[in-house]
């Protein structure tokens, strides 16, 4: 079964939002437009409670892209972004919601980030997708979204670790590029652990 996975493709990611990937809105289009070509589409969704501790307002003192730890694993502190039952967590205006048949959200235990869509940056707690899409007869994946070196990244190494085979639609994402090059080593740390990029 042709199957497409959506990431976080929501207000706070595009142009102008509270963590805006640049050009994070280009994607809309062209995602729509490959959705005809499958027969299954699913998406996650960012879905943070407001006290999450990757927020950094939630660390008096801490700035935005700093570094601390949180649950004894590294975190970047990230702008208050994606809240649960507000405008910037919902999906892209544009983006064709009615084709999608299930929506995991992620992210919602405060004491930890959840970068991947199907565990938390722990590996403590899934989501429930893999199962899913495994009942579903699911076993290859293609992988759009944003952003491209942090939940793209993350949910497709997790992808292969869970027995995927994944192709990347590299025009479909866009990443952060907080340093310089993130986003071509995110694609090559995928295409190391063995996804294909297109």
């Amino acid at each position: 079964m042709k199957t497409l996975l959506l990431i976080d493709i929501q207000n706070d990611f595009l142009p102008g939002g509270a963590l805006a990937v640049p050009e994070g809105d280009l994607i809309v289009p062209v995602v729509n437009d490959l959705m005809p070509q499958f027969d299954l589409i699913v998406a996650t969704q960012d879905w943070h409670p407001a006290d999450h501790g990757s927020f950094a307002a939630n660390h008096p003192g801490r700035s935005v892209f700093e570094q601390i730890e949180l649950e004894g694993m590294p975190q970047t502190l990230w702008p208050v972004h994606c809240v649960q039952n507000t405008g910037g967590a919902l999906f892209a205006p544009g983006l064709n919601t009615r084709s999608i048949a299930k929506v995991f959200p992620k992210g919602m235990n405060a004491r930890i980030d959840s970068y991947s869509g199907f565990f938390d940056n722990g590996h403590r707690a899934a989501t429930g997708m893999s199962e899913w899409l495994k009942s579903r007869g699911v076993t290859e994946l293609s992988v759009v979204g944003l952003a491209t070196d942090y939940c793209v990244k993350f949910t497709v190494l997790d992808a292969l670790q869970e027995g995927f085979r994944v192709r990347v639609i590299a025009k479909a994402c866009r990443g952060v590029n907080l340093v310089p090059g993130d986003v071509d080593r995110a694609l090559a740390d995928m295409r190391e652990a063995g996804a294909v990029i297109e």
